[in-house]
């Protein structure tokens, strides 16, 4: 299969010092994608193209709907061909071992992956506190955003879109992942690591490019990660959350500064 595209090229108008110029300007491309579980539709996505078993894998996983079962097969469409949905149809398949999925009362937006979901603590009921780790140093979460950046290549052309990132305790980055959602990038690296086997992600850091809301502590959480960092602020229920499961939870992360919302405080 060729690979989709995730970015368009449109001719705009660019203005510059005063001069207006008609230009090609790469555009960041936004599909929905529709997440099927045994066949059964659990949420629409507007996502990037891309990592798309990923992403269905780790939309399942991090929402608790595979409670322990494991993944058999992943693949675009249900009922027809795949080019028929589009390549916007996925469905992951675990021979029913997976409870029957719930479904989420609205779609999700590349904004927002809770849309419609009234049930927040549900989310969290079946994570258990996480255990204890050696804490990844200062010195590695302030250089994290700025090696990720690196290698953040469909921002470098549109601009558009955010990032997530699996790193070690060194620093190492694992692997990147790119999409027009913030939740969606936290979901194809999840969903890339639980394919893999290497969940749960005991004694990783987790880097996202933009706030840290609950949603995205909460997919921290159920992937066992045991810091998350983001380059923006965390909301009051994103810092109640990550304290609640043991996670460090950094925010505002630069070379020369952070700030440490989970624990508390910080043992001396």
């Amino acid at each position: 299969m060729a690979p989709r595209s995730r970015s368009e090229t449109l001719l705009v108008t660019k203005v510059h010092d005063g001069v207006a110029a008609r230009q090609p300007d790469d555009l960041i491309v936004e599909e929905p994608m529709t997440v099927q579980l045994d066949g059964t539709t659990v949420s629409t996505t507007m996502r990037t193209p891309g990592n798309d078993y990923e992403l269905a894998v780790g939309f399942c996983f991090t929402d608790g709907l595979l409670a322990g079962a494991p993944v058999l097969g992943v693949r675009y469409c249900a009922n027809g061909s795949a080019v028929g949905s589009e390549f916007n149809v996925v469905t992951v398949e675990t021979g029913g071992r997976a409870p029957a999925p719930r479904v989420r009362l609205g779609n999700t937006t590349s904004s927002c992956g809770l849309c419609g979901n009234d049930a927040i603590d549900e989310l969290c009921e079946w994570l258990q506190p996480l255990p204890a780790t050696a804490p990844i140093s200062l010195d590695v979460l302030q250089a994290v955003p700025d090696i990720v950046r690196n290698g953040q290549g469909l921002f470098d052309s549109t601009g558009a879109v955010h990032a997530a990132a699996a790193f070690t305790a060194t620093g190492e980055i694992l692997l990147t992942r790119e999409d027009v959602g913030r939740h969606n990038a936290v979901d194809k690296v999840v969903g890339r690591l639980l394919l893999d086997g290497t969940l749960p992600a005991t004694g990783l850091g987790l880097f996202v490019s933009g706030r840290a809301s609950f949603e995205l502590v909460q997919k921290a959480w159920a992937a066992g990660f045991s810091t998350l960092v983001a380059v923006s602020a965390p909301t009051a229920l994103a810092v109640h959350t990550a304290r609640r499961a043991g996670l460090v939870l950094a925010g505002f992360a630069r070379h020369d500064r952070l700030n440490i919302y989970s624990p508390e405080r910080l043992a001396t």
